[in-house]
């Protein structure tokens, strides 16, 4: 399950797409446009910047923009980095200790599929298609 994290990122990216007219938006401009808490948005941004998905100016007239083209972000992406992992199951996960029944485990291709199905979907969408279907 996505979290609030990861739909709360997408959706301010499509706001600095929406709005991107080279210049920095205060988070307070995005929290208010998007009904997000700014103290939510507080702990989302650091992250967005730390992976260097987004820029960022401190101070006044500082704020947020993006470093890359709209269709040049990727769904998968943006969701992998602010939600950690997309594995639906503990023995597909990235730190995943190799699983003692994975041998004899009728159920781990089905999950493998599910999650490489998830992954191939999220990472043919990209932040220019999501403002096309708005």
């Amino acid at each position: 399950m996505i979290s609030t994290r990861g739909r709360y990122a997408l959706r301010v990216f499509i706001d600095l797409a929406e709005h991107n007219e080279n210049e920095y938006i205060p988070m307070k401009k995005i929290a208010q446009r998007q009904e997000i808490s700014l103290k939510y948005l507080e702990r989302i941004m650091p992250v967005l910047v730390k992976e260097k998905l987004v820029d960022t100016l401190p101070g006044k007239g500082g704020g947020y923009k993006l470093n890359r083209k709209p269709e040049e972000y990727i769904v998968g992406e943006i969701l992998q980095k602010t939600e950690g992992d997309l594995a639906p199951v503990a023995c597909l996960g990235c730190d995943a200790k190799e699983c003692t029944r994975l041998e004899i485990c009728k159920t781990y291709p089905m999950w493998k599929e599910y999650y490489e199905m998830t992954l191939d979907y999220f990472n043919s969408i990209t932040i220019a298609d999501l403002l096309k279907n708005a």
